[in-house]
């Protein structure tokens, strides 16, 4: 009975989310108060049908309804409870239907919000969410029902999860994930509303940055999520690929950080206006092509589910339709647009366009390596592979030089800034960070990039530093007192400055220090690792809810003191008969003791790898800053304040 409600109420979710992207937009072309006025209520009635249906599967799964195909697929009886409702969206059907969901979610959030709005500009943002959802819920409908009965027979047990799948990442990646990647529709929503309702001014920018922000946020926290799985499940002990699927995620997070950052220009010196537009429409479109490349199946990588390419022509279709009719209508009203306001070319202006310009090249790189091999091997001239040498030789470079405009950007004045300023403020934190890294890179015997990437990272933090310490330092009150008085969005900002650079000194040392070591050990033996030693004590049985294991206990000491005891696992899936590897990590601020087993061998003993990670849990901490700047800029109460203002 609940797949039967889930479905149908999918199908009327469907005909409001269409009457959403129909009605409001007729109001406006006639002035109808009414239609204009039916946006608000179409998008929670939809949201409301979404969440009906999601709960439905979501109960489908939680009471082992095998009659339905996706959960047979999907789940097995012995599934932990916390399991059976991540593996909603642990395949293809039931992400997709997330994804649906957290756009409903995103709609309401704007409708909730639209009294801060123009008349004129709430109902049509709404009715752009609303043509967004009624495609994809119509794909979902049409090509990927995750309530699909099975007949004529019912399985007795589930197919069961995939056991990579078995994990707590899988419970908090794709939500935060796809929040990040469906909350660029509301800015994109914006942005077309700008187009239509010819207020391409600074307003529409203003009304776009909170909401962009918070995507932003979210995205860098799914991204980082996703890397810290990766880390720990995959039992490779990496922490990035260039995985086809990691890069659909990294190209809207360059896009949307090029967006955050041109919104700013736009709303506070009006220039930039049909840049920012296009920016819009350029991240949103990457976020439909993420989708597109995990969901159509043309990609072989761990991340994904889908098999079928028809599925991957309905989203293609659906790609053209929307980012093309948007495009076209782009190219007929920004040309109207024209910036009254002009700023040297070294503006605070003029260091956050070559900003944009460096991130956009960069997202191209990503697209270019991404799709490359799949445009050749499409026109039938073989299968070639574009990995991490290719992304690391042109990719890093051009990185490392937007971390120095990152320094550089926030201490120029609007409009024009003096050269001397420029040196002042930079001489003395360049200064210190060459003399810092420079003795650890002859003290850790470390290569020349090693030595100049670090240097980059230490200056940024000094550069923040320098920065704000610029603003507060006065003679009229006290340091603490002008802090206070700094906008919460200027704090945002600097956290994720220095989130960017605590990030790159963990991918430096995490690159450049780190040890490895594949050892046969036997019960009772030793290994040394980079000053510490690990003894392999022996194996113990284990047995979990689907699952049987071997687990290794490895003890750990240092300098003769014990500090760490490991256990590995080697598992058998009971169901599937898959064997996985879990991992054991010993976690510390500078370093992570990470061990993993390999075969069973002879005599009792086993292959196991051992890693010495240096400072690896740096780059999630920095992406975690950056992702609490980005939300302590959004909440910045200026943007309340501003809207209430505007709309009255």
């Amino acid at each position: 009975m609940f797949p039967e409600i889930g479905h149908f109420a999918l199908i009327l979710a469907m005909f409001f989310a269409a009457a959403l992207g129909v009605l409001p937009l007729i109001g406006y072309r006639t002035r109808n108060g009414l239609l204009l006025s039916s946006a608000v209520p179409l998008t929670y009635v939809t949201t409301a049908l979404i969440f009906l249906s999601f709960v439905a599967l979501t109960l489908a799964f939680v009471q082992d309804d095998f009659s339905v195909q996706y959960v047979a697929q999907n789940s097995n009886t012995l599934l932990p409870i916390w399991y059976k409702v991540s593996a909603v969206w642990g395949g293809h059907e039931g992400s997709l239907l997330l994804w649906a969901l957290i756009l409903g979610g995103w709609a309401s959030a704007v409708a909730r919000k639209s009294h801060t709005l123009p008349e004129l500009t709430a109902p049509v943002v709404l009715a752009i969410l609303g043509i967004v959802a009624t495609g994809f819920i119509a794909f979902i409908v049409y090509t990927s029902s995750p309530f699909v009965r099975l007949l004529p027979e019912t399985p007795v047990d589930g197919a069961d999860l995939n056991p990579l799948l078995q994990d707590f990442g899988l419970i908090v990646h794709p939500p935060t994930l796809y929040m990040g990647y469906v909350g660029f529709s509301v800015a994109f929503a914006f942005a077309i509303a700008a187009l239509i309702t010819g207020n391409l001014n600074s307003s529409w920018a203003r009304w776009a940055r909170p909401w962009t922000n918070v995507s932003w946020a979210f995205l860098t926290l799914g991204i980082t999520l996703g890397s810290w799985w990766a880390y720990y499940e995959l039992g490779w002990g990496g922490w990035w690929f260039w995985d086809p699927v990691e890069n659909a995620s990294l190209m809207p997070w360059l896009a949307g950080t090029a967006l955050v950052h041109s919104l700013a220009v736009t709303e506070k010196r009006g220039v930039f206006k049909s840049w920012t537009v296009l920016l819009a429409i350029f991240t949103f479109s990457l976020s439909f092509l993420g989708t597109f490349l995990v969901r159509s199946g043309v990609l072989n990588s761990v991340h994904a589910f889908a098999a079928d390419p028809t599925r991957g022509v309905f989203i293609l279709a659906l790609l053209v339709v929307i980012i093309g009719s948007s495009l076209l209508l782009y190219a007929l009203r920004a040309g109207e647009v024209r910036s009254s306001v002009s700023f040297g070319i070294t503006g605070r202006e003029a260091w956050l366009l070559l900003n944009n310009i460096l991130l956009t090249i960069l997202t191209l790189t990503v697209l270019l390596g991404t799709l490359y091999p799949l445009i050749f091997d499409a026109l039938g001239l073989g299968k070639i592979s574009v990995g991490a040498p290719y992304f690391n030789a042109v990719f890093g470079p051009i990185a490392l030089f937007l971390i120095v405009l990152m320094g550089i950007g926030p201490i120029a004045k609007w409009h024009k800034t003096k050269g001397a300023l420029l040196v002042r403020h930079a001489i003395a934190p360049a200064l210190l960070a060459v003399l810092l890294s420079a003795i650890v890179y002859f003290v850790g015997d470390f290569d020349g990039w090693v030595w100049a990437s670090l240097a980059i990272a230490l200056w940024l933090s000094l550069m923040c530093f320098v920065e704000w310490f610029s603003k507060v330092a006065g003679k009229n009150s006290s340091l603490w007192t002008r802090a206070k008085k700094l906008p919460r969005a200027y704090y945002g900002m600097q956290l994720a400055h220095i989130g960017v650079a605590v990030a790159l000194i963990g991918v430096i040392f995490v690159s450049a220090n780190s040890v490895e070591k594949m050892v046969r050990l036997a019960p009772g033996e030793s290994v040394e690792v980079n000053g510490y030693e690990f003894t392999f004590e022996g194996i113990k049985h284990v047995e979990g809810p689907n699952y049987v294991a071997d687990t290794g206990v490895i003890t750990v000491r240092e300098n003769g003191k014990l500090i760490d005891t490991m256990h590995p696992q080697k598992r058998l899936y009971t169901t599937t008969r898959q064997v996985m590897t879990e991992a054991s990590l010993s976690p510390g601020f500078t370093r992570d003791l990470y061990v993993s087993l390999g075969e069973s061998l002879d005599q009792g003993a086993w292959g196991v790898r051992i890693y010495v990670k240096s400072f690896v849990r740096w780059i999630w901490l920095g992406g975690l800053m950056m992702m609490a700047g980005g939300l302590l800029a959004a909440f910045d109460p200026r943007y309340r304040k501003k809207a209430e203002v505007a709309h009255a």
